[in-house]
């Protein structure tokens, strides 16, 4: 199993020594979400500074860029890295694609095919030279001339890969991408009840198995050196799964476990504006369903329990401080885990 972390990183100063220190302590790689910067920008500035280590969107958002777009982008980073890039894609929710992004909204999983058929065509066609040609409901592509092809690469093409929470897109996971990366909103009975079963569905269409298909964590893992220090990222992270509680497009995993009524209510706090009172109702019963826990000693064992059966990744945040004990533990962690 391997070991990721991410970032949301908020500005680029700064993000070279800790691609760097990432590197240094044994994670297998590195992953950017878009949150309230592009994150392509500090995917470029880690390639850059790195050697070996993976790197990847964890996730860039499909739907406000165009499919042509977003293989420029890819193709550049993959050559920059010399394959180590991964492309993760997502779909967001329709307030913020309609909201904040401006873009119409239609059904996601139908148009993310198009998307990933869109880009799979447009790399043939600079890799290979086929003649670029797509024609889909929502994306049509038939112009690429040679002085906006780019050249090809010394490796393979990037690797794509798409957040999936839902059964659709899981299942398109399964039939069309290199990997899966799991919201962390998620727990081990809906990752065995409903995220398996449509992954391996998906991969079967395709004449695939689950061991075609990266698996990508989960849940939240919640670690320190003393037990005060986890208890105090626990509370902090209580409030991260009520904030993703609140969101109807999730509430498929409240009902696995009978809190749908939970997840209602958060919404209509959440629509209040009414964050401070939204954690009060995440029980420790939903906290321990969608958190591995525990001080650095006891971490690794609990990781490889709750994920060495279908995860081919985790995601592992890098230490709150710099202190040589906090780095070494990582380090014995990332160790650890992987020679489970």
């Amino acid at each position: 199993m391997q070991v990721i972390t991410g970032f949301e990183a908020r500005q680029l100063t700064d993000l070279a020594s800790q691609a760097k220190l990432a590197e240094q302590l044994g994670f297998d790689g590195l992953s950017f979400a878009e949150a309230t910067i592009d994150p392509f920008l500090p995917c470029t500035v880690a390639l850059e500074h790195t050697q070996s280590i993976a790197v990847g969107t964890s996730i860039a958002l499909a739907f406000p860029r165009s499919p042509m777009s977003m293989a420029y982008t890819a193709w550049t980073l993959q050559a920059l890295g010399k394959g180590r890039f991964t492309l993760g894609l997502g779909t967001q929710v329709r307030g913020h694609i309609q909201r904040r992004y401006s873009v119409p909204w239609v059904a996601p999983a139908a148009r993310m095919r198009e998307y990933i058929l869109s880009l799979r065509a447009i790399f043939a066609c600079w890799q290979s030279g086929t003649p670029l040609q797509f024609a889909g409901k929502h994306y049509q592509f038939s112009l690429m001339t040679p002085d906006f092809s780019p050249s090809k690469l010394d490796t393979h093409p990037p690797r794509i890969a798409v957040a999936a929470v839902g059964p659709a897109i899981t299942r398109l996971a399964g039939e069309m991408c290199d990997g899966v990366i799991l919201h962390p909103f998620t727990t081990a009975k809906y990752v065995q009840e409903v995220t398996l079963p449509n992954l391996e569905q998906g991969a079967q269409r395709a004449g695939r198995g689950l061991r075609d298909v990266a698996i990508t964590g989960g849940g939240f893992i919640i670690t320190g050196p003393s037990q005060a220090d986890v208890n105090q990222r626990y509370e902090e992270a209580r409030r991260r799964v009520a904030f993703y509680a609140s969101t109807r497009s999730y509430h498929g995993v409240l009902e696995v476990h009978g809190w749908r009524d939970i997840g209602v209510a958060l919404y209509r706090l959440s629509v209040q504006g009414q964050w401070d009172k939204m954690p009060a109702l995440v029980s420790d019963a939903m906290m321990d369903a969608f958190c591995v826990t525990g001080t650095y000693d006891v971490i690794a064992r609990r990781i490889r329990d709750r994920y060495a059966s279908y995860a081919t990744a985790i995601n592992l945040s890098l230490p709150p401080s710099a202190a040589a004990a906090d780095l070494a533990a990582v380090r014995q962690i990332i160790k650890d885990i992987h020679t489970a």
